[in-house]
């Protein structure tokens, strides 16, 4: 359990931190008192916060923070209890979720820039929006954005009964793709087909580039969407066809190191992109347009899978369980 450090005052919060970059163990519980919110600022008390591979990332300073000491976090869901000056589309008393920078959502309450808020209907759960908000946005920018997915497009998805996973599972054939995805169990296969995956590809137990080849007749997917790097990101540009695209959006097995362009062609003729969904999210509105089509998503029966809710004081057994790559779906946090 992280140590514990106090500081009382009737603005109390709870808040997890990092005084320098490390494994889970650098996690801190720490109280502190919020000051008033600064104008354009609320002051949110969180319900549900999301855990998200991102934040490894930041602890480990893979992604460095702009400073040290940190509070990690980039996603919760909460109800507001104080306004800042010249806050008016928003009221006391009001639910609301955000996902992005900056950090801080590690906390039983933080303040946050108003325009971060998204309001959530009375049909939305607290705990559904804050487990699948940010990978909700990155969905919506990997399938509009990136590669704007057509119906009757192939995909591929690896770790497709993974958080990410499993909403791009569902987005995409929401959108009427075929999906194919990866992933290491049997167990994890069924899951992932339970949430609309077309074909499941058991990696330890067959080649996935020769597997998704057999299962698109030798041409390859439109779209391969990889979030485990290393090895995986360079096999996966086999997968794909001729003028087809390959998202990288992580690297949980390592940085696969410089990549030679010949790789992608011109004998293969593919499009690697890079994108990131904290650069996407810096435009407000593409940042709403994302929260919005989550929501409706959700509405719309999205289904959240949470493999685990822990407290608080427990994030660095949260980011063990993350990391150990156990997990089906995702991981939140109770203040």
């Amino acid at each position: 359990m992280p140590k514990l450090e106090s500081v009382l005052d009737s603005s109390a919060a709870s808040q997890i931190v990092i005084r320098q970059y490390g494994d889970a163990s650098a996690l801190t519980a720490v109280e502190v008192s919020l000051p008033p919110p600064a104008a354009g600022e609320i002051r949110v008390r969180h319900t549900a916060i999301g855990v998200n591979y991102v934040d490894i990332y930041h602890r480990t300073g893979l992604y460095a923070l702009p400073a040290l000491p940190a509070v990690l976090g980039v996603e919760a869901a909460g109800v507001i209890e104080a306004l800042g000056p010249n806050v008016d589309s928003l009221h006391v008393g009001q639910r609301i979720a955000y996902a992005g920078l900056p950090t801080g959502s590690y906390a039983s309450a933080r303040n946050l820039p108003a325009c971060k808020a998204i309001p959530l209907p009375d049909d939305v759960a607290d705990d559904a929006v804050a487990s699948l908000l940010l990978r909700g946005i990155t969905a919506h920018m990997l399938l509009t954005y990136v590669y704007p997915l057509k119906a009757g497009d192939t995909v591929l998805v690896h770790a497709a009964a993974g958080g990410l996973g499993l909403v791009l599972v569902q987005w995409a054939k929401s959108m009427g793709a075929r999906v194919i995805g990866t992933v290491s169990t049997q167990a994890k296969a069924e899951l992932a087909i339970e949430h609309g995956l077309d074909h499941a590809i058991r990696y330890r137990a067959e080649d996935f580039v020769a597997a998704a080849k057999a299962l698109t007749d030798g041409q390859g997917v439109d779209y391969a969407i990889d979030g485990i790097g290393g090895k995986t990101l360079i096999d996966s540009l086999g997968c794909v066809r001729p003028y087809g695209m390959i998202a990288s959006v992580g690297q949980v097995a390592g940085d696969p190191g410089p990549l030679d362009i010949a790789l992608l062609g011109p004998a293969r003729s593919v499009a690697l992109s890079r994108p990131g969904v904290m650069r996407f999210m810096t435009d407000r509105a593409r940042y709403r347009e994302g929260a919005l089509a989550t929501i409706r998503q959700l509405q719309n029966g999205l289904r959240p899978t949470i493999d685990a809710i822990m407290p608080l004081s427990q994030a660095e057994q949260a980011h063990r369980r993350l990391e150990s790559g156990a997990t089906v779906g995702s991981v939140l946090l109770r203040p």
